[in-house]
């Protein structure tokens, strides 16, 4: 039986390069995202390169049940997960007394609900079967707070623990489970997340291809945690030995408005 990958958020960013890298390797694929015409386009072009399968789930992740709602459509069309990418995420920029909060609990819904709720529903099988792997893609925010991005960071923070401390529990069980920590990468998140202006994406950002890449080559050694690119590495590690307050206020510096 061949295997199958569902990759949320798949229709751009890192999500359509996950997608290719799993297709280049043969798998089978479930795209999910909102927007089906770019899904569509992207299930053409893996089908006609990598002859394989792919289904196609256009769904919002930020509607409250979704994640039950996509299970359920998998158990419908009997389709067996192997690998699951949690890459869909939503951002929320500007002072938390003044952002809408509508746009933050959209944010906690994607990147904190959804992805449990995925995590949850299919591990067991995985466990089960003794067989599989998740992608979990966090941030570099996970490592210290964000002014101007509070909820976003906090989020951040979640994945990343949550994600090693399944990694730990699943030991000897067959399954893995990897935590991404892109920095700055070149995706529309910052269209997205009303960051343009931000001085964080007016300096030297990585490039969706290449973060993906190191996040599918963790996956593949079964590596719990990786950050990717050598200065996001050097700036992860560096958090660790200075007050979460400077850490606060050197975010704040560095995604204020040029």
């Amino acid at each position: 039986m061949r295997t199958t990958a569902l990759i949320t958020g798949a229709s751009s960013g890192l999500g359509l390069e996950f997608a290719r890298l799993f297709a280049a390797d043969g798998y089978d694929l479930v795209l999910v995202a909102r927007n089906e015409e770019r899904l569509q386009s992207l299930a053409t072009e893996l089908k006609t390169a990598h002859r394989i399968s792919t289904e196609v789930i256009a769904i919002d992740l930020s509607l409250p049940d979704a994640a039950v709602h996509l299970v359920q459509e998998l158990q419908r069309k009997n389709i067996r997960i192997h690998t699951l990418v949690n890459n869909a995420g939503l951002g929320a920029f500007g002072l938390f007394h003044e952002t809408p909060y509508d746009q933050e609990k959209n944010l906690l819904q994607v990147n904190i609900t959804a992805l449990t709720d995925l995590t949850k529903m299919l591990l067991p099988g995985m466990v089960q079967r003794q067989s599989g792997a998740i992608l979990n893609v966090a941030s570099t925010a996970a490592f210290q707070p964000g002014p101007l991005m509070a909820v976003y960071f906090a989020s951040k923070a979640y994945v990343m623990h949550l994600s090693v401390a399944l990694s730990r529990e699943l030991q000897g069980t067959g399954v893995t489970v990897t935590c991404l920590c892109p920095g700055p990468t070149k995706t529309g998140f910052e269209k997205n997340a009303h960051m343009e202006d931000s001085k964080l994406f007016h300096r030297k950002t990585m490039d969706a291809a290449t973060v993906a890449r190191i996040g599918y080559r963790a996956l593949r050694h079964k590596r719990p945690l990786v950050v990717a690119g050598n200065i996001n590495v050097f700036g992860a590690f560096m958090t660790r030995f200075i007050p979460r307050t400077w850490a606060a206020r050197v975010a704040m510096h560095v995604q204020a408005p040029r």
